[in-house]
Order: structure tokens, then C-alpha cells, then sequence
């Protein structure tokens, strides 16, 4: 397989990638049906916090992939060690702020209030006496942690693992799904655990292909080394992710004659599609990696410009009402 030299045009593509996933979920939602100014906040918002989350996720999963040391990969491993901690440095300050502004315009949003006139004590009220509150709260916790590792580990990389960034930034992602619908939805206990395992195995999957993309696909050794330990673990991801959706629509879903009929049921149609189309691609480019048929680099990079669109709608679905 020839790879190229990382262009310009491969270092924008994380930029990209946030645009279609960000755009995607303004869309969703003015498909659903909301036109006021302070939901498509509340959405774009939340969309722009979970880029960062599995960005976040992708990047220490990518330093968690990376083979041992020898001497004709030690240099390039320890450049992209440093690459991935100076980028969760700045991924998880924007994923703090984020989910801030989040709070706050979801606070105005349930107070019925303007931003200019909310105060500080409703912002506090919402984020400390609501399940979703205290969840986002634990979200901007775990981006913290997640930024304070990263910080440590640009001084002295051995003093923290890279596993610890990866769980603190994978409890971050998860925080919100299960604090939000997933809490208040019918069968409780089997809608919480579907979510986080839906949303973890989706920011493994997701992150993890952007982050091989975008750090390792330039370098053909650490390519190799780490390519197959991870497409093992998109296929229990992409499993993962089937079951537990469907899993968590039958739960939230009164009939499924309303996945027509309702905006929140075609949003569930529209992730779907774009789920199997993910399927397909990963399949393809598996089957073509293991056939020697390669480069599957520009496969690769259309299924995760698919999957930032696919992060979008479910932005967009978590804030819907089924």
C-alpha cells in the first residue's frame, strides 16, 4: 500500500468532519420541526461537545493502539504520542466550554427566558437539581480530567497512562446519554445500559477510525501495527451499536408505525440509513484490506465524513421527544 504524505487538505479534514456532524444536526432539528433560536443552541451546542468527546476518545484510543517502541519506530511514535496529548489539551479545553454554553442555553430554554435575561442562580438551579444538569456537569468533570492528563503527560508521557485519558473522555461521552431520555424512558434499566454501550462503542468507533485517519495513516509502520487491533474493534463496535439502537428505539418508541409518523422517528430512519451505509463501507474496506486491495485510506475517509453526519442526527435525536 503507497501512503501519501498528510496534505493540507488531510490536516483540514477534522475541521470538515465537524462542519457536516454540526450541520447535520442543525438540519435534523429544523427537519423536525423547532424554529426557535434557543433549540438549534441547545443542539449545536451539543453536537459541537460531542465532536470534541469522541475526538477526544479517537485520540487516546490512538495512543492506547500504538505498538511497542523499536528502533526504526521510536521517533514517530513519540511524535504522535505528543501530537495526541497537545491535541486533547486543546480538544478538551473547547469540550469544557462547549458544554457550558450548553448548559446555559439549555437553562434559558427550560426557564423560557432570553439568554440576556437569565440569571446566574437558574443556571446554577438547572445544572445542580436536574438529572441532565448534574450529567453535564459530570461531562465537563470528565473533560477536565481528560485535559489535566494531557497537560501531565506532555511534561512527562510516563507518569499517566494513556488508558486513563481514554476512560475519563469515554465517561464524558456516556454521561449525557444516560442522564438525558435514556434516564427517564420507561424501562429504566435496559434503556440506560443500551445508550452507553451505544454511545461508547460509537465514539470508539468513530473516534478511533478519525484518529488513525488524521495521526497514523501517513506511517506506514504504526499503520500496520495498529490497523488490524483496531478493525477487530470496530466490528464488536458496529454490533454494538446495531443491537443497542434498536434495542433503545423499541424502548422509547410507543409503535413502530411511528417511526413515519413522527419527527423523531424519522430522524431514527435517517441514522439507520446512515448506519448501514457505514456497515457497507467498514465491510468494504476490511475486505479489501485483507485482499491487499489498497489503499482503502479514501474509503476510510468517506465513512467517517458519513459518521460525522451520522454524530449529527444523533445530536439532533437526543433533544428530540419520541
Amino acid at each position: 500500500m503507497t501512503v501519501p504524505a498528510a496534505t493540507a487538505r488531510d490536516r483540514l479534514r477534522p475541521a470538515l468532519w465537524a462542519v457536516l456532524a454540526v450541520g447535520a444536526a442543525v438540519a435534523a432539528t429544523a427537519l423536525a420541526g423547532a424554529t426557535a433560536a434557543l433549540p438549534f443552541g441547545v443542539v449545536v451546542t451539543r453536537a459541537g461537545a460531542d465532536v470534541a468527546g469522541v475526538a477526544c476518545v479517537g485520540l487516546a484510543l490512538v495512543a492506547v493502539l500504538l505498538p511497542g517502541p523499536t528502533s526504526a519506530t521510536r521517533r514517530e511514535i513519540a511524535r504522535t504520542v505528543t501530537t495526541v496529548d497537545r491535541s486533547l489539551l486543546v480538544l478538551a479545553g473547547g469540550w469544557v466550554v462547549l458544554v457550558l454554553l450548553g448548559v446555559t442555553f439549555r437553562a434559558a430554554d427550560a426557564f423560557g427566558r432570553p439568554l440576556a435575561q437569565l440569571g446566574g442562580g437558574e443556571v446554577l438551579a438547572w445544572a445542580t437539581r436536574l438529572a441532565a444538569g448534574r450529567g453535564l456537569v459530570l461531562t465537563a468533570g470528565c473533560a477536565v480530567v481528560v485535559l489535566v492528563c494531557a497537560l501531565v503527560r506532555l511534561r512527562d508521557p510516563d507518569r499517566i497512562a494513556a488508558r486513563f485519558p481514554l476512560v475519563a473522555a469515554l465517561l464524558g461521552v456516556l454521561t449525557p446519554t444516560i442522564t438525558g431520555h435514556a434516564g427517564s424512558a420507561p424501562n429504566h434499566q435496559v434503556a440506560v445500559v443500551s445508550a452507553a454501550l451505544h454511545a461508547g462503542s460509537a465514539a470508539l468507533w468513530v473516534g478511533g477510525l478519525a484518529g488513525l485517519l488524521v495521526l497514523v495513516a501517513a506511517h506506514r509502520p504504526l499503520l500496520d501495527a495498529t490497523i488490524g487491533r483496531f478493525s477487530q474493534l470496530a466490528g464488536v463496535c458496529v454490533v454494538t451499536v446495531a443491537l443497542t439502537g434498536l434495542l433503545g428505539v423499541q424502548v422509547r418508541l410507543a409503535s413502530w408505525a411511528a417511526l413515519l409518523g413522527t419527527g423523531y422517528g424519522l430522524l431514527v430512519v435517517a441514522k439507520t440509513v446512515a448506519l448501514l451505509a457505514l456497515a457497507g463501507l467498514g465491510a468494504l474496506a476490511r475486505r479489501r484490506l485483507a485482499a491487499g486491495r489498497t489503499p482503502v485510506l479514501r474509503w476510510a475517509g468517506i465513512e467517517v465524513a458519513l459518521m460525522a453526519v451520522t454524530l449529527g442526527l444523533a445530536a439532533a435525536l437526543s433533544q428530540a421527544a419520541p
